[in-house]
């Protein structure tokens, strides 16, 4: 997210852009450890810990749009990442999406799934979508 939100403010932001910067919590992360969830008070600890680190995402992006006087909100969202990142593109009725994406491999994307492709054959505005490193840095 921090990449996408900098590309957009420093390449594709307009002064009168209302922005809606979407962090959206797949908690599946904590589902792959299965002994831990054998025990339900380990399981409500974890999620808090979950939910405090998104709140201070959410706060420190919150405080960025303020200090450099961007109109906009940060929109926290649960479940699949590529679907509630639609969801709130249309609820919003947004312009455009800009995406990161993180750079996996052919194999990984093809069984994981890619969030930036998600968005490009499913957004109903168009999708900028930012490289995780510049172009040169990948020829290497």
């Amino acid at each position: 997210m921090e990449r996408s939100a900098r590309f957009n403010m420093d390449h594709a932001h307009r002064g009168s852009d209302h922005i809606i910067l979407v962090h959206v919590s797949e908690y599946t992360h904590l589902t792959q450890a299965p002994a831990l969830l054998t025990d339900p008070v380990v399981v409500v600890e974890l999620i808090k810990e979950e939910e405090v680190k998104v709140k201070h995402l959410v706060d420190k992006y919150s405080e960025t749009m303020k200090k450099i006087h961007v109109g906009g909100k940060v929109k926290q969202m649960t479940g699949k990442v590529g679907e509630a990142i639609i969801e709130a593109a249309k609820g919003e009725n947004a312009a455009m999406i800009v995406v990161g994406t993180r750079g996996m491999g052919k194999m990984r994307r093809t069984f994981l799934g890619s969030v930036s492709d998600y968005c490009l054959h499913h957004s109903p505005v168009p999708v900028l979508v930012c490289r995780h490193k510049p172009m040169n840095e990948h020829k290497k």
